[in-house]
């Protein structure tokens, strides 16, 4: 009696969502999208994205009543037009949910920002949303009834995601595989699928439970009219069953082995993104960052003496440390001969002659890591590549100049892109892959095109997440970096202003961090990376591969183009 209720009641769920209307539509598929953001990191509850996908289904379902049951071409249209909005609206809530913690960055300088809270906040959720709508708008039309749409919304919204990572430079934030890839084992198979090869997994996945209920009949539910389908979702459990022993066998077989040259220091300061950091404070800023990375530890009581590799996080100074004579020696003298520092800094180069763009007479800056050896020489120096829009430079900024607005750094004119994604050399280590801070996020692009066959043997992640205090934003930034050391087989080094500072092996392992808002030394060995993996290999195999059986199996199980109403 109780399943039969609980059948009932889940029929009746269905219904509802499908026959909606209206603002109570809009409503639902806000709140269904919110929901999802509790898969993302630091709540990792997969269950919560069965929701959203689930009610999504459902969505889709209902979404060509207004067309009617006919199959022209002008009823797909209509149908499918109708899908977007409703995507839009779960899409919108789904970030607004998961993205809500930029808006502290608007607060940090508020008598600046505080006014375009709201662009933050609601308006790029607004925008990202239209990926999701256009998702649904491929997935409806692919629809058929039973779990042939299950493929269908992979399908669409798998694409949809994909476009999102590289559209306008891209923003994969919070991609909807991120809800296996926060697990441990279950994001295993990202060694072979990579983060797009995970979403559609992920997306299949937690819709299967919208099929227990036959949902072709949209009348009002009478007993025996609708059927349970238990399945596909009985499929999808096994499914996800077997991903997580395939996770499980990977990890048990391959455990943690360290370099035995190398002692690794992470240096987090935890400074605050206000006023505070200026250059004028330089001296009390520098006194803070040697005093931190001198303290003594179990693993070196004698500080840094025995370290070989110290790391500072991304942007670590107020001032252009490579013209600071002074500021160089005072850090060189600190650095233990055979040494190294890797730390993120400002560079700043001369205008370039004859130029007609933005740089025109302006001095060039670019957001840098730079290899400082003892005595304060710098050895190599990486210039970040993909750069953060709005953060680090103003889109469009000849229109939106006029405008009075400005990137959130302090920098004339904003950052410029590096020439080239390159690797890094620092004597004592394997070659570096460089990524700076949001340079983290990209699935397949941590090893340069352009290197040839040479493979690096580690990551280094410099980020400073200061300006989102304590809210899911670093969380979810940790996540995504972790990911790329699974994808890649590469163990990862990250520092962070505030947190979260880590060392993480090939296999996504955190063997050693630094709670967020906490200042402190992490010293590590580091991980010695793994065999290369298919992913890193053909990166573009795996998820095409995938996204090919999610539209083969929407049209293979196909029966009807539309739902009856």
């Amino acid at each position: 009696m109780r399943h039969l209720n609980q059948a009932g009641f889940i029929i009746r769920t269905a219904h509802w969502i499908i026959l909606s209307s209206g603002w109570t539509r809009r409503l639902i598929a806000f709140g269904a999208g919110a929901l999802g953001a509790l898969a993302m990191a630091p709540f990792d509850l997969f269950p919560a994205l069965a929701l959203t996908m689930t009610a999504a289904i459902w969505l889709i379902d209902g979404s060509g009543r207004a067309a009617g049951a006919a199959s022209s071409r002008a009823s797909i249209l209509r149908s499918a037009l109708s899908a977007a909005g409703d995507g839009w609206w779960l899409g919108f809530g789904y970030f607004v949910a998961g993205l809500w913690w930029l808006g502290a960055a608007f607060l940090v300088e508020a008598d600046q920002f505080a006014w375009a809270l709201p662009l933050g906040v609601l308006g790029l959720p607004a925008g990202l949303a239209f990926f999701t709508g256009f998702g649904f708008f491929l997935s409806r039309l692919l629809w058929s009834s039973g779990s042939a749409r299950l493929f269908a919304l992979a399908a669409g919204l798998g694409a949809s995601e994909w476009l999102r990572g590289i559209v306008l430079t891209g923003f994969p934030w919070n991609d909807f595989g991120m809800a296996l890839g926060g697990n441990l084992a279950l994001a295993q198979v990202s060694a072979i699928t990579g983060l797009h090869g995970l979403t559609f997994i992920a997306i299949v996945l937690a819709a299967s439970p919208a099929v227990l209920t036959d949902t072709v009949a949209l009348e009002k539910p009478r007993p025996g009219r609708l059927r349970l389908l238990k399945h596909p979702l009985g499929l999808a459990c096994a499914v996800l069953a077997g991903l997580a022993a395939f996770g499980a066998v990977r990890l048990a077989g391959n455990p943690t082995a360290f370099s035995v040259q190398t002692r690794l220091r992470v240096m987090q300061p935890n400074l605050p993104q206000d006023t505070k950091f200026r250059p004028e404070n330089k001296n009390a800023i520098l006194d803070h960052y040697i005093r931190l990375s001198g303290s003594t530890s179990a693993e070196h009581p004698n500080g840094l003496a025995t370290v070989t590799h110290l790391i500072w996080p991304e942007s670590a100074f107020p001032f252009i440390l490579s013209r600071d004579a002074e500021a160089l020696a005072r850090i060189g003298s600190r650095i233990p001969r055979g040494a190294y520092l890797m730390t993120g800094a400002a560079r700043a180069e001369p205008p370039r002659q004859n130029s007609s763009t933005r740089n025109a007479n302006r001095a060039i800056y670019y957001n840098s890591i730079h290899v400082i050896e003892s005595g304060g020489a710098i050895a190599d120096t990486y210039d970040k590549v993909h750069l953060v829009p709005f953060g680090e430079y103003l889109p469009l900024a000849s229109v939106l100049e006029t405008l009075r607005l400005r990137q959130f750094v302090h920098i004339p004119g904003g950052f410029d892109a590096g020439a080239r994604a390159r690797l890094l050399a620092v004597p004592g280590l394997p070659v570096i892959a460089p990524l700076i801070c949001y340079e983290s996020i990209f699935t397949g692009e941590v090893v340069p095109s352009n290197t040839g066959t040479e493979r690096p043997g580690a990551m280094l992640n410099v980020t400073n997440d200061g300006w989102f205090g304590r809210t899911p934003g670093p969380y979810q930034h940790l996540a995504m970096a972790r990911l790329r050391a699974i994808e890649e087989g590469l163990p990862l080094i990250r520092a962070a202003n505030t947190g979260i500072s880590a060392v993480v092996d090939s296999y996504g392992r955190i063997v050693a961090h630094l709670e967020l808002g906490s200042a402190g030394v992490l010293d590590s060995r580091l991980p010695l990376p793994g065999p290369p993996t298919p992913f890193s290999r053909w990166p573009l195999v795996g998820p095409g591969f995938l996204g090919f059986l999610c539209l083969a199996g929407a049209l293979a199980l196909q029966r009807r183009r539309h739902l009856p109403v």
